[in-house]
């Protein structure tokens, strides 16, 4: 499947970022102009392009390379002769020419929500069906008969009934230890109109997590909190989409954040939801109301939440800064602040929570 040059660089871009190099907006937009200019099967033409506009410092040439290879489906590495080399272009050997692709998966996965068409929608969720979110642990207190370890206690009881078949001589001691269990998962998904671009991906994504393990909650945040794990448990995704919008009174408005966020601590996770529980904020920040009160809300839920996780999908946008008033008051309590524009994004997103 082939697609236009300039996708091509901004994917190229962000992959680049993603392992660590700084690529300014102005390269990239260099890079589009070179890649318009360059023969799509000369591959060399393509590296040293890349090479000259997107590198800055030396030590990021590696870099480059593995992600060149990855990047043009794993081709052979590009033979880097010296600039110097006394080769003349008469004895050197042409490279083998090869056709650039992308599979569809890799540019859906690339792919950014607000671009996405209703059957990326539809291809989207079935990849998010495979997404397997591995619970973090956490020690309850509750116990099991086990072996003698760490955090283990004697049993007394056991041991007495142990005792009792050798005559009331404690030969064996038996010890019991606390059992794990998975840590709630919540989800608050902000609704509003500046988020009308990510939200219906997003709320498949909560789809995908509420259907696919046990103990997590999902609501949405608007003008006011909406609980949506009942609506989001039916099995068909797009069913479960069309309850959530019936549920939501306030779908495409305005955006309260600092309020929904005292109602959800004060009705839900003080009480007990958000007590030891990794916490994902899916929003852009944006406010309406006092973002002081965000700030004290997002100090209260750290408090008490295990991790707190923001995702922002208007944080991969090149030369980004979390200037929004919300987002500002927002980043001293979090513990984790990450992209949600993309599936790639997400399936980080599947990482950190875990």
């Amino acid at each position: 499947m082939y697609d236009s040059a300039d996708r091509l660089a901004v994917i190229f871009a962000r992959r680049l970022r993603a392992e660590g190099l700084p690529v300014p907006t102005g390269s990239v937009a260099l890079f589009v102009s070179a890649l318009s200019e360059i023969d799509p099967t000369d591959r060399d033409g393509l590296y040293w392009a890349g090479r000259a506009v997107l590198v800055k410092r030396p030590e990021d040439i590696d870099v480059f390379d593995r992600v060149f290879r990855s990047f043009w489906l794993d081709q052979a590495p590009v033979a880097h002769d010296d600039l110097d080399s006394e080769t003349t272009d008469e004895q050197a050997t042409p490279p083998p020419t090869t056709e650039v692709r992308y599979s569809p998966v890799e540019i859906l996965r690339s792919r950014d929500f607000g671009e996405y068409t209703a059957e990326d929608f539809a291809d989207a969720q079935r990849l998010m069906a495979d997404f397997r979110a591995t619970a973090a642990m956490r020690r309850s207190r509750r116990r099991r008969p086990g072996k003698r370890r760490r955090h283990s206690q004697p049993d007394i009881r056991a041991t007495v009934r142990l005792a009792l078949r050798t005559g009331g001589e404690p030969i064996r001691r038996a010890w019991n230890a606390p059992t794990r269990q998975p840590r709630r998962l919540v989800l608050l998904c902000d609704i509003s109109g500046s988020m009308d671009p990510y939200s219906r991906a997003l709320l498949r994504f909560m789809h995908a997590a509420v259907t696919g393990r046990r103990r997590v909650e999902a609501f949405a945040l608007g003008t006011r909190l909406t609980r949506l794990t009942r609506e989001l448990l039916t099995r068909d995704p797009d069913q479960a989409l069309r309850r959530a919008g019936a549920a939501v009174p306030d779908w495409s408005g305005g955006t309260r954040l600092g309020d929904t966020l005292r109602d959800y601590n004060h009705g839900w996770g003080m009480p007990g939801m958000s007590r030891g529980a990794v916490v994902v904020i899916l929003s852009d920040g944006w406010e309406r109301g006092d973002p002081t009160v965000i700030g004290e809300q997002m100090a209260r839920l750290s408090r008490v939440a295990y991790k707190v996780v923001w995702v922002n999908p208007l944080k991969a946008s090149p030369g980004y800064a979390p200037l929004a008033r919300g987002m500002a008051a927002a980043l001293p309590h979090i513990d984790e602040f990450i992209d949600g524009h993309n599936l790639n994004a997400l399936e980080e997103l599947i990482t950190i929570i875990g």
